[in-house]
């Protein structure tokens, strides 16, 4: 899932540079001097030791490999393409409907919006996502509705010399990630990047909030001390926040690193509820992240 800092949040959609050639003051019959063009499609590849979104593990602490490309119009409008590799659709699914079911990528596609009305530094941003997860063998249970999401979202991105970031907002017009009666959850951030001019280093910060809404079907299914699940809503079981604090080292020519700390509040409860994987481990568990990603 990209989170469009992207991930990170992370593969971001990036904006077309413009530039304009200078004729020189003393020689105005001399040919002007060539400018490289600047192509309005960036690419991009990432590894990374364990693929979190929105705080929770999508690749049960493994590591992942993610790509993707960005068009961008000089108009602001743009669109794109990032994918990963996962685990999380095939062993939730197969835990909890006793079936096996193949997801092994995620395929984002996206659209949208995105120029400097407020003023220059000050980018706002109004577009589309949707979360494709290509299956085989999947089977839906009372609890499960299908993983595929999609979301709208506005951002207003900021910059204040070394300091840049954004605020933003998502919505989900669909189920979100396979949370039954979800549809109406939402998502709201703030992430802050802080170009310290020292060695190509930059500080990290982020914090957001899932709430997921709708409310779970009757089950008579009890969960230890949890209790019974009847009655429970979905943003009791699921919503949580999450958060990140990390640094970024920009190697040149497109090449750069990133160690992180992540964690979340997210809750665990027995069985399909809750996040944790098949061995019961909570995917929202605090860690350290390293990747590496290579822009071109």
């Amino acid at each position: 899932m990209k989170s469009l800092q992207k991930k990170a949040i992370s593969a971001v959609a990036v904006g077309l540079l413009t530039s304009l050639a200078c004729a020189s003051a003393f020689a105005e019959d001399a040919p002007a001097a060539d400018v490289p063009e600047v192509s309005p499609i960036v690419a991009n590849v990432t590894v990374v030791n364990d693929y979190r979104y929105r705080g929770i593990s999508q690749s049960n602490f493994k590591p992942a490999i993610q790509g993707g490309f960005d068009y961008a119009h000089e108009s602001g409008f743009y669109v794109g393409n990032w994918n990963s590799s996962i685990s999380w659709v095939g062993d939730n699914y197969k835990t909890a409907a006793g079936v096996s079911t193949s997801a092994p990528i995620e395929m984002d596609f996206y659209g949208g919006f995105k120029k400097e009305l407020i003023g220059e530094g000050f980018a706002s941003d109004l577009g589309i996502l949707q979360y494709y997860y290509p299956t085989s063998g999947i089977q839906l249970t009372s609890q499960q509705a299908n993983p595929n999401t999609t979301e709208i979202y506005a951002a207003q991105n900021y910059t204040y010399g070394p300091l840049t970031g954004f605020v933003k907002f998502s919505y989900a017009v669909s189920t979100l990630f396979g949370n039954v009666n979800s549809s109406g959850s939402y998502y709201p951030d703030f992430t802050a990047n802080y170009d310290t001019g020292v060695w190509g280093l930059a500080l990290n910060g982020h914090i957001g909030y899932q709430y997921v809404a709708g409310h779970q079907p009757s089950s008579n299914t009890t969960w230890g001390t949890s209790g019974n699940v009847n009655g429970l809503t979905n943003s009791t079981l699921y919503s949580y926040t999450d958060w990140k604090l990390g640094v970024t080292k920009d190697f040149g020519g497109g090449l750069s690193g990133a160690l992180a700390y992540v964690g979340t509040n997210a809750a665990t409860y027995k069985g399909a509820y809750g996040y944790s994987d098949p061995q019961g481990k909570n995917t929202g568990k605090a860690t350290g992240l390293v990747s590496l990603t290579k822009t071109f």
